[in-house]
């Protein structure tokens, strides 16, 4: 009796934290979300890469993990911090990880007390957004070549 009360608590539980989780991700969605892998440290096997759900905020682009329990964003790019090193295809090993059709973007940080290189994987919309908001600069600020 009491073994079955635990597993229905259990079972309660996963529910709720399930429905949490899809309710977090249905939310960032729905004000203007795009579907996005990272991948913090360079790795030539293909693994690393974390799917998750981009957001423009002003000169931000933060990104929530699609499986965290985190309120706030998971990572926050600044638009000024960042530089584009690379652009390629995702490889055989990577392709799983990453949505239908992604171009990879190598970036890396401006600041030099900044951490090491982040790549970023989205699709050819969310590519051509991305890339605009990082060129468009406010006036009176240089940032460098983003495309």
């Amino acid at each position: 009796m009491i073994v079955t009360w635990i597993l229905g608590s259990l079972l309660v539980l996963l529910v709720v934290v399930l429905t949490l989780l899809v309710a977090r991700w249905l939310r960032v969605l729905r004000v203007g979300g795009i579907n996005v892998a990272l991948r913090w440290r360079a790795d030539d096997s293909g693994r690393g890469w974390h799917l998750g759900i981009g957001r423009y905020h002003g000169d931000e682009f933060v990104w929530f993990r699609v499986l965290s329990l985190r309120v706030g964003p998971n990572q926050v790019i600044r638009r000024d911090g960042l530089e584009i090193a690379d652009r390629r295809e995702p490889s055989s090993s990577e392709s799983y990880a990453m949505p239908a059709d992604s171009t990879v973007l190598r970036c890396r940080p401006l600041r030099s007390d900044a951490s090491g290189t982040l790549d970023i994987a989205m699709g050819p919309e969310a590519l051509t957004g991305f890339l605009s908001w990082l060129e468009s600069a406010p006036p009176g600020r240089r940032l460098p070549w983003a495309s």
